[in-house]
């Protein structure tokens, strides 16, 4: 580990923000091990911690080597009681409980951040999983500081980011449940997506979703407050939707948007496309592309183009791109940073367009052009 202590906390340069902070619990959450007679009852500043990163959109977690069922026990103190998410609570290696939690949020290991007062349990998890953040129960007194736990402060999402996460177990548990194959449980569902312009009022959410999104990103690019506000206040050149989903779980709240540059009468042009991870495997991305295609055929516009640019996390934007019968061209991308190292992608917007996936009920309002 070239001499350096795991536990030091220090990020590397373009650290993605933290969306997990995942707390050990004997000698961290708490004083002492509880199996051997100390209380387990939380300290007041770690629990306020809790509410102030958790009103920040990010989520707590446990990687304990405990017994299961005190572990749930634990967790059931009154203080605790609904805090966490994906909890790992039994004798496995630490790194495997994070890469587990990683699995369970579709989150990547390097939004993680892990707090343990166990040198040994840092310098093991350090070794096999360098990517996530570590922290001794010392360094929590200043962690709200930090920049890697900015958050989304301020947005409803954000808030309610835990209760989010909780809906997305249920989901999987109804779905491992289900008695039937898995188009049959998309179909049960009931999921609404609904499209509308973005206002000055989803601001914050949009700067949210540019910071945190990765897997269901087009391009990666982390745009500046000032560069979204002034699309979202242009829409004569920039068609801008915001999409919420529900389904009979409860409401995911607003989870995407396009940015969508309509100046060229030749073709419009998809900057950037960028949804939650929590909808993944819902067919969103892919019915946000299908209604883009139908607004610019019925405006008249020969052809959509997207922008793409590859990293470790996205490469399914561009098989998604492929699979709708988008191609990927020659053309040079726009010369300002949006367009910096992307490739662009081209479809045609005569019919026959792809279909809807067939269990999404789609809700549009607020468009000059509503020809779905």
């Amino acid at each position: 580990m070239s001499g350096v202590d795991p536990a030091a906390g220090v990020v590397p340069a373009a650290a993605p923000l933290v969306k997990c902070l995942v707390w050990d619990l004997d000698g961290t959450l708490w004083p002492g091990i509880q199996a051997e007679g100390a209380a387990p009852v939380p300290q007041a500043a770690w629990l306020a911690l809790m509410e102030r990163l958790t009103a920040r959109g990010i989520v707590q977690s446990v990687a304990s080597r405990n017994d299961p069922v005190a572990g749930a026990r634990l967790l059931a103190h009154p203080a605790l009681a609904g805090r966490f998410v994906a909890p790992q609570i039994g004798w496995e290696p630490k790194d495997g409980a994070l890469r587990q939690i990683a699995a369970t949020l579709n989150i990547g290991l390097d939004t993680l951040a892990f707090v343990d007062d166990s040198p040994f349990e840092r310098a093991a998890v350090a070794a096999v999983l360098p990517e996530v953040r570590l922290f001794r129960p010392a360094d929590l007194a200043g962690l709200a500081e930090r920049a890697e736990f900015a958050g989304g402060s301020g947005t409803a999402e954000a808030a309610a980011r835990t209760q989010l996460y909780q809906q997305a177990a249920e989901r999987q548990a109804a779905e491992r449940d289900f008695a039937g194959d898995r188009l049959r449980f998309l179909h049960s569902c009931a999921m609404v997506l609904t499209l509308r312009p973005a206002t000055a009022a989803d601001l914050p959410r949009l700067d949210e979703l540019v910071a945190r999104t990765n897997q269901l990103n087009s391009t990666g690019r982390r745009y500046a407050p000032a560069e979204i506000a002034a699309r979202v206040g242009d829409p004569a050149a920039w068609l801008m939707p915001v999409a919420r989903l529900q389904d009979r779980f409860g409401d995911y709240g607003l989870i995407g948007a396009a940015l969508v540059d309509r100046r060229d009468p030749g073709a419009w042009a998809v900057e950037l496309l960028m949804l939650s991870c929590r909808v993944e495997g819902r067919g969103i991305p892919a019915a946000l592309l299908r209604w883009l295609l139908g607004q610019a055929g019925a405006a008249g516009i020969a052809a959509l183009t997207a922008l793409y640019r590859a990293n470790p996390q996205n490469r399914q934007m561009a098989l998604l791109l492929r699979q709708l019968g988008f191609h990927a061209t020659d053309a040079a991308p726009p010369l300002d940073p949006a367009g910096a190292g992307a490739t662009v992608y081209r479809r045609a917007t005569a019919p026959p367009l792809p279909a809807y996936p067939a269990w999404l009920h789609l809700a549009v309002a607020g468009f000059p052009l509503e020809a779905l």
